[in-house]
């Protein structure tokens, strides 16, 4: 075969391949959601933007999600407005392609890789949910299988935005953290935000340190 010849037949074949269909995608079992949607009102401004050590609270959490090894998305605008992180967790399964959603909030800057690892480890026996149990009851970060959807279209129906109500109807499994006080802080005013800066600013100086 001459080089003429050679680069023709290469050409074609280039050229059926790209016409054979592929393979689809199959759907990751897992995905991780971060909802950065809320109107921030008590604070004044956008929490997702605060910074602190040259990076945002949003960029902080979606760094810590980026440590494991499934794929991470951002929720920043519901389909269904001010119904609370309810309608970021009804915005993520009805627009997944996951089996299943594990759930962080842009303002919770000290949640670790490996307790989302250990959200995710129970969810192996096919609970329906899985959520932390802090001080004031099952909160974020939380793990919802996408077949939850019922549930939670159910409670927007009623107008009902409790996390703590979701946990209850899914019959969620509730693990607490050991010690988890700072693990679960979460940012919501202006005095929260000092008091997470603070912890932030000893964080850094050890890094570095």
């Amino acid at each position: 075969m001459g080089r003429g010849d050679r680069t023709t037949y290469l050409n074609y074949n280039n050229a059926v391949k790209a016409k054979l269909p592929t393979a689809p995608v199959p759907p990751p079992a897992l995905e991780i959601c971060i909802l950065a949607g809320g109107l921030s009102s008590r604070m004044g401004r956008d929490k997702a933007r605060l910074r602190s050590g040259g990076q945002s609270l949003l960029a902080r959490v979606r760094s810590v999600a980026a440590e494991t090894p499934w794929p991470v998305r951002v929720i920043r605008r519901d389909l269904v407005p001010r119904c609370g992180p309810l309608g970021g967790v009804c915005t993520a399964l009805q627009t997944t392609r996951a089996k299943a959603v594990l759930f962080l909030a842009c303002d919770m800057p000290f949640v670790t890789a490996k307790w989302i690892g250990k959200l995710v480890k129970l969810n192996r026996v096919r609970r329906l949910a899985v959520f932390t149990l802090g001080e004031s009851g099952p909160g974020f970060p939380f793990l919802l299988r996408r077949a939850a959807m019922p549930q939670v279209e159910e409670q927007m129906a009623a107008r009902r935005f409790s996390l703590q109500t979701l946990a209850a109807k899914c019959h969620a499994k509730m693990i607490r953290v050991p010690g988890g006080a700072r693990l679960l802080f979460n940012v919501n005013t202006q005095a929260d935000w000092r008091t997470a800066r603070g912890f932030l600013s000893v964080r850094i100086r050890k890094s570095h340190s």
